[in-house]
C-alpha cells in the first residue's frame, strides 16, 4: 500500500504525544525543566554526531580531514535569506496557531513553540525523504516505520515537557512525508548520493539549531532556515563547486 509509511509514521507521532500528555501531567514544573534540557542536550549531540559523520573523513595520511565545509556555509547563508524573503516563521506560526484554534488549546501558553520545535525536529531529516521516496517507488515502508519508532519517543518525550503543541506535529510530518511519496518517481533522480550527503549534513546542522532553542529559548529563526536543505541538493548539481 502507498503511503503506509507515512501512516504509520504519523500514528506513531499521535501516540507519542498521548502517551506525553498522560505521563506529563504528573510532571512538576522542575522535572519538565530538566527534561527539556536532557532533551535539548541530547539533540545538540545528535545534530553535531549527523553533522560530523559527513564533514569528516580520514585522508591518506592517516589524519582527519573535513569536507563540505563550503556548502554548509553556502546553504545557510542562501537558505536563511530565503528564508526571510519568504517569511517561513511567520507563516509556520500561522499553522500552529491555526491548529490551537481547531483543537481548542487557546489557553495552552506554550502549544506554538511545542509544535514549531517538534515540527522541526522530526521533519528535518534524510531519514523523512529517502523513506518516503522508498515507500512511494517500491511500497517498501522500512525506513519510515524505524523513523516512526524514534519519533514516538521524541514526540512522548517532547510532549512530556512541552505540552499537547508537539503532537501536532504529526500535521506536517503527513504533509511533508505525503507529497514525496507521491512525488517519488519525480524526485528520485534529484537524489544522487552527494545529494543525499549534503542533506543530511545540512538537516543535522539544523537539528543541532534547535537543541540551541530547547535549552536557550527561541534565539534562532529556525523555519527561516528550512530552505538550505533545498539549496544543499542544489549544490550537489553545480558544474563547478566553491
Amino acid at each position: 500500500m502507498i503511503g503506509l509509511g507515512t501512516l504509520i509514521n504519523t500514528a506513531a507521532i499521535v501516540a507519542g504525544g498521548l502517551v506525553g500528555l498522560l505521563f506529563g501531567k504528573g510532571f512538576k514544573p522542575r522535572f519538565q525543566e530538566i527534561v527539556m534540557h536532557a532533551l535539548g542536550i541530547s539533540t545538540i549531540f545528535l545534530g553535531i554526531g549527523g553533522t560530523m559523520e559527513k564533514m569528516l573523513l580520514i585522508g591518506k595520511d592517516g589524519h582527519l580531514e573535513t569536507t563540505g565545509s563550503m556548502m554548509l556555509i553556502i546553504s545557510l547563508a542562501l537558505g536563511a535569506l530565503i528564508g526571510e524573503a519568504l517569511n517561513l516563521e511567520y507563516r509556520f506560526e500561522q499553522l500552529g496557531t491555526w491548529l490551537r484554534k481547531v483543537s481548542h488549546s487557546e489557553g495552552d501558553g506554550g502549544f506554538l513553540d511545542g509544535f514549531m520545535t517538534a515540527s522541526l525536529t522530526v521533519c528535518i531529516g534524510a531519514m523523512a525523504i529517502v523513506g518516503a521516496i522508498q515507500d512511494g517507488i517500491n511500497h517498501d515502508p522500512t525506513t519510515l516505520i524505524a523513523k516512526a519508532i524514534l519519533d514516538f519517543i521524541i514526540i512522548m518525550i517532547m510532549t512530556a515537557s512541552m505540552g499537547k503543541g508537539c503532537m501536532f506535529s504529526a500535521v506536517p510530518v503527513f504533509v511533508l512525508q505525503g507529497l514525496v511519496t507521491l512525488l517519488a518517481r519525480a524526485i528520485e533522480p534529484l537524489l544522487t548520493t552527494e545529494a543525499l550527503d549534503n542533506l543530511s549534513l545540512v538537516g543535522s546542522a539544523l537539528i543541532f539549531c534547535v537543541g540551541i532553542n530547547l535549552i536557550w529559548g527561541k534565539k534562532i529563526r529556525l523555519a527561516n532556515l528550512v530552505p538550505a536543505v533545498v539549496v544543499a541538493v542544489v549544490y550537489a548539481f553545480l558544474p563547478v563547486k566553491f
